[in-house]
């Protein structure tokens, strides 16, 4: 779904993936809202991410809804070819997309495994290698990691951390191969977010909550925020870093 807007060649433009709901819905949102026309990709909510695309719109932006599952190997470069084919260059890659299976080591199926270091290692890479052989000289890739990978969790979490701590090591070799080129790369990492996943009402929140400086959840709008500034001209000499945002939980 897009809008009839025209692309100018000074219109910056962005691929947020997972970008129907949540952190990912937020970002996309604030990107429009600072003038970039956006794509963002869904699996299964088409309806929400048509939603968003409508208030991309409302910001005056093009935005474009692309069905792209991303445990299919195929989908992340296909995702990002697309994205820059449609908005005729990409400036900015956002790896949000992910997905997290809670629960004891011992409990963990195979294909629980594959399906998740398929969506939060795998993808990633894959996107951010064909990012890197679509995107103009000075752009951005971002990459939205968690606060668990900084410091021991709880129990249960010990497959969704291992795969999100991957991006670290991804995200600091690649701001040295591409940062000849201007290009930036940045991890985002967050805390306890209230989304739709992690409610600030849920079951688990109260300890969640406790254990940050804030004594709150944050906002989808707060992480869009820092994203939206890595994306900037104005973070240009800022490149393969952690930034966190958690509200002082792993203080």
């Amino acid at each position: 779904m897009t809008s009839d807007n025209n692309t100018t060649s000074s219109t910056r433009t962005a691929l947020v993936t997972g970008g129907s709901r949540g952190i990912g819905a937020a970002t996309a949102l604030r990107l429009a809202r600072d003038g970039a026309d956006v794509v963002l990709t869904y699996v299964r909510d088409k309806e929400a991410a048509e939603a968003v695309v409508r208030r991309i719109e409302g910001y005056g932006r093009r935005g474009v809804a692309l069905h792209s599952d991303a445990a299919d190997a195929e989908a992340p470069a296909a995702a990002v070819h697309e994205a820059a084919d449609a908005l005729g260059r990409l400036d900015v890659l956002v790896n949000n997309a992910g997905i997290g299976v809670l629960g004891p080591i011992a409990d963990l199926t195979a294909a629980e495994v594959e399906r998740v270091l398929a969506v939060n290692v795998r993808a990633v890479f894959l996107a951010c290698r064909a990012a890197a052989g679509r995107m103009a000289d000075g752009g951005r890739i971002i990459s939205v990691g968690t606060a668990l990978s900084r410091y021991a969790g709880g129990p249960g979490g010990t497959l969704y951390a291992m795969s999100k701590s991957a991006l670290s090591g991804l995200t600091k070799p690649l701001a040295r191969e591409l940062g000849p080129r201007g290009i930036t790369v940045n991890l985002v990492q967050p805390g306890p977010v209230d989304t739709g996943l992690n409610p600030a009402d849920g079951p688990f929140a109260a300890g969640q909550r406790s254990a940050t400086a804030l004594d709150r959840f944050g906002t989808t709008e707060e992480v869009a925020s820092l994203v939206a500034y890595l994306a900037s001209s104005e973070a240009a000499y800022i490149t393969g870093t952690e930034v966190v945002v958690d509200g002082g939980h792993a203080a």
